[in-house]
């Protein structure tokens, strides 16, 4: 597959990145300026020197379609977009971002005929309610989306425009909602709090996550790797599918590292506040669809995260300026990016 990921400097972008070369794929990175700086804790230099930068905004469709063109896209991952407190502060730039980006995605596949077989983009946990909305126990797919912000509606415009281009068209897409993604690089967003408080471990740093209740963990690895067989498998069709990872909540994700690191015990600590996302995801479609999907263990997780955080630092490579960076402050009748 000669792959085109829009926003693929990020951090599940990296991660894919790195699931994709190891299916013998080439990549093609689209986005607004280069920066590997997630993919070098991740991968060996020569990897990072083989992912093929092509500079562009995705809302510009012209320039989409001359990078399918050139570079003979055969599949699209679509990530780019801009988060929940961004979305807040200017709704109009959000929506020219996630929702007309997205339109021109799918409008450059459509242009490009039958070059580009299927694209896979990221929606969110976010197109949820808070969990008081919804009754006890796993939610299906196709429950009453409500969400409480733009960005989680932006979303849910997506997942709609993708099943109108099927229906027009016969583009096949898959949209996938990630909960909270956590391993190394895992640097911005309000839920990047679990995987700050491992890197803080990491280095024998005390770290207060903010927040409390249940939360979806999802080791990032497991997630990119559900992303690459979403466009490795036979699929037809447009639909938006939960994916599912450890459904727990911080005291149990705090036991679960305590399990592995014994001084997390004194070194992480925190709050009790529920984020105002249902969490309880069923993720039963995407197993019957396109499964089985990988999951990692919560403690295998958290492990091989702390390993590796370990293991930079050591080296000297372990940026650790995201500790002292002002956490996102989110009340729990708006939820931050999962």
């Amino acid at each position: 597959m000669r792959v085109l990921i829009t926003g693929g400097y990020g951090f599940i972008g990296a991660w894919i990145i790195k699931n994709l070369f190891a299916g013998g794929h080439q990549v093609f990175v689209y986005d607004l300026k280069e920066d590997a700086r997630r993919l070098r804790p991740i991968m060996p230099e020569s990897d990072v020197a083989r992912v093929k930068f092509v500079q562009g905004d995705v809302t510009d469709l012209a320039g989409l379609q001359k990078a399918i063109a050139d570079q003979q896209i055969t599949e699209i991952i679509h990530l780019a977009g801009l988060q929940v407190p961004t979305c807040r502060v200017n709704p109009i730039l959000g929506a020219q971002v996630n929702v007309i980006g997205t339109l021109a995605v799918f409008e450059a596949i459509r242009l490009a005929g039958d070059q580009v077989k299927r694209v896979v983009y990221a929606s969110s946990a976010a197109v949820f309610g808070p969990p008081e909305k919804y009754p006890t126990g796993p939610l299906p797919d196709d429950v009453k989306l409500l969400p409480s912000t733009h960005y989680g509606y932006f979303k849910c415009c997506n997942e709609g425009n993708a099943s109108i281009y099927y229906q027009d068209f016969g583009i096949s897409s898959i949209g996938l909602r990630p909960w909270t993604v956590f391993g190394v690089g895992r640097d911005l967003g309000m839920t990047s709090e679990p995987t700050k408080a491992i890197k803080s471990v990491a280095i024998g740093r005390p770290y207060h996550v903010s927040y409390g209740g249940f939360q979806d963990l999802q080791f990032v690895d497991d997630v990119a790797k559900i992303f690459v067989a979403c466009l490795e498998r036979p699929y037809k069709g447009a639909k938006s599918y939960n994916i599912r990872g450890h459904v727990v909540d911080l005291p149990t994700f705090h036991k679960a590292f305590v399990n592995v690191a014994p001084e997390a015990a004194k070194l992480v600590t925190h709050g009790d506040r529920q984020l105002a996302i249902a969490y309880d995801l069923d993720d039963a479609a995407i197993q019957r669809d396109l499964g089985p999907l990988p999951l990692t263990s919560l403690e295998d997780g958290i492990r091989q995260t702390l390993d590796a955080f370990r293991q930079l630092h050591k080296e000297g490579r372990l940026d650790v300026s995201d500790l002292d960076a002002p956490k996102t402050v989110v009340s729990t009748k708006q939820a931050d990016e999962p």
